[in-house]
């Protein structure tokens, strides 16, 4: 029996790599979650840098605080801890991943109307491949998903293509060369819904995002998810100490010592770049961009 999504949205799943589940967290949590971006906006002011909490805008100053990430907010704010915790998020990851789920990381990105920073296009897996690939990602739409804010863009399908090259010059950037990768633009899907709604999206599925252009926020909350016998192969951007360790990360249902192994194409994420703290920072190695930047 499925707890949340309906065999067709399974299927479309499956079939696509993404669904997109409107009407899934209530408008309470919606606006809790406002008020906790409105919180940690106001902890950027004055900051001079990014630290382990927050990543700013390149254009953020002390006197006008801009953020683009919220990093790990589980472990900073007892609203999103909650969420994850909830049947809200983890009833659609039953439905997809099995009854055993454990946490991979969490996310929120912002891209604040007129400025939002763009993301170019990547797979997720590229930068921690597992031993099998029931990893997904589960954004959560603090705002109306519209086409002209920056929404998650995929491409239908792409999950079941090969793990493109990530890398430039022998360095791990963590984007694709989007010219080389024989895609066309005209095939990507923008994922727009409203305000409390969820993306469900592959972690081998081509996506990125453009800027936000328009006068809106788009704030998007992700929470990734892996299947409790996807095991992270060696060089995988997975950080644990000891099995105890990763064994914390259970969300639901029961750890196992025995990784399910696939047939599924893997590239180490290898070697590193010096900047790493962030996506955006990786993806500053990147040769040639898909996306512009914000220009104010």
């Amino acid at each position: 029996m499925r707890e949340k999504l309906s065999e067709e949205q399974v299927e479309c799943y499956r079939n696509d790599g993404y669904v997109v589940v409107e009407d899934c967290v209530p408008p309470h949590i919606v606006s809790a979650l406002r008020q906790e971006v409105a919180r940690f906006q106001e902890e950027a002011r004055g900051m001079t840098e990014s630290n382990d909490r927050l990543d700013l805008e390149d254009s953020h100053t002390p006197e006008f605080p801009r953020v683009r990430r919220i990093k790990l907010p589980h472990t900073i704010s007892d609203i999103v801890r909650e969420l994850l915790y909830s049947d809200h998020v983890l009833a659609p990851a039953r439905d997809l991943l099995g009854p055993d789920v454990r946490l991979h990381t969490t996310k929120l990105n912002l891209k604040s109307s007129g400025y939002g920073a763009p993301v170019e296009w990547h797979q997720d897996f590229a930068f921690y491949p597992h031993t099998n690939d029931d990893v997904l990602a589960i954004g959560v739409m603090i705002d109306d998903m519209r086409e002209e804010n920056g929404p998650l863009m995929v491409f239908p399908g792409s999950h079941r293509d090969p793990i493109y090259d990530h890398h430039n010059e022998g360095v791990f950037v963590g984007a694709m060369d989007f010219t080389a990768s024989g895609l066309d633009m005209k095939n990507a899907v923008k994922l727009t819904a409203p305000a409390g709604s969820i993306s469900i999206h592959h972690g081998r599925i081509v996506h990125g995002s453009a800027t936000n252009v328009s006068d809106r926020d788009r704030r998007l909350l992700l929470f990734e998810l892996i299947a409790a016998d996807a095991f992270p192969v060696m060089g995988a951007m997975t950080k644990f100490d000891n099995i105890e360790s990763f064994n914390d990360r259970m969300l639901c249902g029961l750890p196992t010592l025995e990784p399910r192994l696939q047939p599924i194409p893997v590239r180490i994420p290898q070697p590193q770049p010096d900047r790493n703290k962030s996506i955006y920072e990786v993806q500053a190695g990147v040769r040639q961009r898909a996306f512009e930047p914000a220009v104010n």
